[in-house]
């Protein structure tokens, strides 16, 4: 009895060592050709909040992902991401912050300003990446743009020249425009930012801004209502209240053949006539590499420059032209760099 049981010993010691070693076969990530050594053995917590719903910030999101996953981390395999979305309400956005800081994330992505404000203000020990933000230093978020200084930094929306051209163009193609209607929540600090920005800049071409001042997306359609017969156009900046309400928006546009511009791709997308603009996506890619630096190779946010959307062009919706009652001349076309930037097809509403 002894002797099959030393037996069953000695051909059992084998079986686990080589089943230890088989077990180093799964070791690194293969989910991609960049995927380096990915440890698959740790997962790694990556905690996204995201103050509203609206296509822009999406597309940040999902542009963030897919570097992530291009970069070997890949959610549900060796990465856990816990996706928060606040719905507008400072105090969930507050609560999202906190649960984050409580739940010792590895990493923590923050879109839109209030958002990367609240996890500035409560997650400290661990790695933050912001987007879709328009004024890091303004919002206090970063000491300097090329030495943020603490654990956070992050991917600004705001191209430089965005706004001066979109401006410059209205002058220019729309010569009957001399008053704009112009919907924010000022109490959304980038939002007062871009407000006060698009005032300068449209007053060197003497065109008048009024203003209709928002506090939440339900009260965005009366906005624009009550801007019907005072403005020749309306213009909306990166502003998160208004634009989770923009379909609003567009229908009073399309119904009272009044030209709408705004500051972000998506927005033309669904029904605005022109932006200078990026495509969100790729500015959530652009975030989602910083983030991959500091997971996968240690590099501290103190030391990270805040990077810039680095593609502007001219985007304009056919569709939404024709409802607002807008001509596309050859004038406009030949602002194009990319004349895939003539869109059609789009969700316009009539």
């Amino acid at each position: 009895m002894k002797s099959a049981k030393l037996l069953s010993l000695l051909v059992a010691v084998p079986l686990v060592l080589m089943a230890g070693c088989g077990s180093k076969d799964t070791g690194t990530a293969k989910n991609s050709e960049n995927a380096g050594n990915v440890p698959a053995s740790k997962v790694v917590k990556i905690g996204i909040t995201q103050i509203v719903e609206h296509p822009s910030l999406n597309a940040t999101r999902e542009g963030f992902i897919a570097a992530l996953k291009d970069a070997g981390y890949e959610d549900k395999k060796n990465v856990q991401i816990d996706y928060q979305n606040a719905q507008g309400d400072s105090t969930n956005n507050l609560t999202i912050a906190q649960k984050f800081a409580a739940d010792k994330k590895d990493l923590v992505l923050a879109i839109a300003t209030p958002s990367a404000q609240a996890v500035a203000q409560n997650v400290k020990d661990t790695p933050v990446v912001f987007a879709a933000i328009t004024d890091p230093v303004g919002a206090k978020l970063v000491k300097s743009l090329d030495k943020p200084g603490a654990n956070i930094t992050g991917a600004a929306d705001t191209h430089p020249e965005a706004a001066a051209k979109l401006t410059d163009f209205i002058a220019s193609e729309f010569p009957k425009v001399k008053t704009v209607g112009i919907i924010a929540n000022e109490g959304e600090p980038n939002a007062a930012v871009m407000l006060k920005n698009a005032e300068t800049l449209l007053a060197k071409h003497n065109i008048k801004v009024v203003k209709a001042a928002v506090a939440n997306s339900s009260e965005v359609k009366q906005a624009a209502e009550s801007l019907v017969g005072r403005v020749d156009a309306f213009y909306i900046t990166l502003d998160n209240t208004v634009v989770s309400a923009v379909e609003s928006i567009i229908k009073v546009a399309n119904d009272k053949k009044i030209p709408f511009f705004s500051s972000d791709r998506d927005t033309v997308e669904k029904g605005a006539v022109a932006t200078y603009g990026f495509k969100y996506y790729d500015h959530g890619y652009q975030a989602g590499k910083m983030a991959v630096e500091i997971l996968k190779n240690g590099a501290k946010p103190a030391d990270m420059k805040v990077s810039f959307p680095d593609k502007l062009d001219l985007i304009i919706n056919q569709d939404a032209a024709k409802a607002q009652g807008v001509e596309i001349t050859d004038s406009m076309k030949s602002k194009m760099q990319d004349k895939n930037n003539l869109l059609t097809g789009t969700t316009t509403k009539k």
